[in-house]
Order: structure tokens, then C-alpha cells, then sequence
């Protein structure tokens, strides 16, 4: 694998999964007792867009600094910018959490984070970015597997699932990981992250996920641009298994102000599957 987030680090993809993150956390936090927080695919947990891989793509440009500069920023994006803003000591976006950071950050006493990635020096910088939290943890392995294995069997628990589809399988791996996580402990919420690129793939996966999950699943779907060219991720989606109650509205705020802000021609959408 040759994908490295430092190319798309702050882009309209991570705002949506970090803003509906930052909301499930504390929604489930606002209940008494630990969570245990998992990330299959954790990175390297803090990324520089003043690096050469995010000045040459500039997708942050078009990302986190247009967020940063938005007088009009409703409320479940709120607490995404606090976090940049402290990360950074300022208004000025130099610096991005990836969902490892934000997640420790926001860890109460009791609460647990684990991130799994699978790439040495990527894990490397992981457990560097971390240093300062011990309650969250590291793991260099397959996230699908050292999950399904270190998920506790009941209890609150959390697990973002978000690869970078460049495998083959990854639709299908996180499919069926939706599934048998959610069988192992039935209180655990799940929530997977994918890109959209065209409908078909989209759909199929919707069809292996209703398959592998009994129950039904919240879907937020920010489409930035009409569904034409394949080629390129013309949006992103959560899709979520055990969603709070309530938590469609924030999902609703964050698509339709992402997609209306920085997409051209695209629409925001949140239904049960």
C-alpha cells in the first residue's frame, strides 16, 4: 500500500468523520461509566499541512481552512474547529488532529483508546503523537484483526472503521467487521467511513452491510459533486450500526453545511438502512 493520509490530511472527508466523531464521543461520554474507543486504522495520529504532501495536493485549503474561516459554523462543527484551534494555539490551521488526537483529547479518567496501523514507521509516528496520553494505546497490526480480538464483550464501546480502500477487499472487510463487532459485544456502536465515488459501489456495500449487521443503520452521506467521473471520490459516507437517538441531527448539519459550503453541485442526505 502506497496511501498516506499526509496528502489528504483536513480535506471535506476528514471534516465530516471528525465532526460526527467529536459528537458520538460525547454523546456517549454524557452516560456514566468507561468507554473503550477503537480505531482500526488509526495513521499517524497528527498532520502538517504546511508539509509538502498537503501543500501539493491542497486539499486542506479547501478543507479545514475554509472551516476555520466560516462565520456561519453550526454547532456539531463547532467543537472540530476548538480542537484545531487548541491544537494550534490560534485561528490559523497548521497543524490537524487525525481521529487518534482527537479521541485522546477528549478521553475521561477510565475512558480507553486504542489505534491500530499497520505500517511501522506510520505506527512509529502514532505512538509519538500520543505520548502525552496514557490511556491511549497502540497496536502495529491488522486493525480488523486486533479489534475482533481486544473489543470487550459488553459494555460501552466505540470503533471507527476507516480504511483507505485501496485493497481490494476493504468494502467487503469492513462489511463484515460492522457485523461480527456488533455481534461480539451488541452494545458497541460502529461506525465506518467510506468514500464515494459511484453509486453502484456505494450501493453494494450498503447491501453487504444490511447482510452482516442485523439491525438498522444510520447512513450520512456527503455527495460534494454529481456521481459522473468514478475515477475520483466525488464524496464520503458514514454509515453507523447502534446510533444514538438523536444523532441523525448533527449528521444532518455537518453533511449539509460541508456539502453546501465546499462542493459544487452535490447534496447532503441522512436515512435509516
Amino acid at each position: 500500500m502506497n496511501y498516506r493520509h499526509a496528502f489528504h490530511a483536513g480535506n471535506f472527508a476528514d471534516l465530516v468523520k471528525h465532526a460526527a466523531l467529536l459528537d458520538l464521543l460525547a454523546r456517549m461520554q454524557a452516560s456514566p461509566g468507561p468507554l473503550s474507543v477503537f480505531d482500526t486504522h488509526a495513521g499517524r495520529g497528527l498532520y502538517d499541512l504546511a508539509g509538502d504532501e498537503a501543500q501539493r495536493s491542497g486539499e486542506a485549503r479547501a478543507g479545514i481552512v475554509e472551516l476555520m474561516r466560516a462565520p456561519d459554523l453550526p454547532p456539531a462543527l463547532r467543537p472540530l474547529r476548538q480542537a484545531v484551534v487548541r491544537l494550534n494555539g490560534g485561528e490559523e490551521a497548521n497543524l490537524y488532529p487525525g481521529s487518534p488526537l482527537l479521541v485522546a483529547a477528549a478521553l475521561r479518567k477510565g475512558d480507553a483508546y486504542l489505534g491500530c496501523e499497520l505500517r511501522p514507521q506510520e505506527h512509529s509516528a502514532l505512538g509519538e503523537a500520543l505520548r502525552s496520553w496514557p490511556a491511549a494505546r497502540t497496536a502495529c497490526a491488522d486493525g480488523y484483526v486486533e479489534v475482533a480480538a481486544r473489543l470487550p464483550r459488553e459494555g460501552a464501546a466505540l470503533v471507527l472503521i476507516d480504511p483507505p480502500f485501496e485493497k481490494s477487499d476493504d468494502y467487503e472487510r469492513c462489511a463484515a467487521a460492522l457485523g461480527a463487532l456488533t455481534r461480539r459485544n451488541p452494545a458497541a456502536v460502529v461506525m465506518v467511513w467510506l468514500p464515494v465515488k459511484d453509486l453502484e459501489t456505494f450501493d453494494a456495500f450498503l447491501r453487504e452491510a444490511e447482510d452482516a449487521y442485523d439491525g438498522p443503520l444510520l447512513v450520512a452521506e456527503a455527495r460534494m459533486r454529481p456521481l459522473t467521473d468514478p475515477m475520483k471520490m466525488n464524496g464520503c459516507a458514514l454509515v453507523i450500526a447502534n446510533a444514538p437517538e438523536g444523532f441523525d441531527v448533527p449528521l444532518k448539519e455537518i453533511c449539509e453545511w460541508t456539502v453546501s459550503r465546499l462542493g459544487s453541485g452535490g447534496k447532503a442526505q441522512v436515512w435509516t438502512a
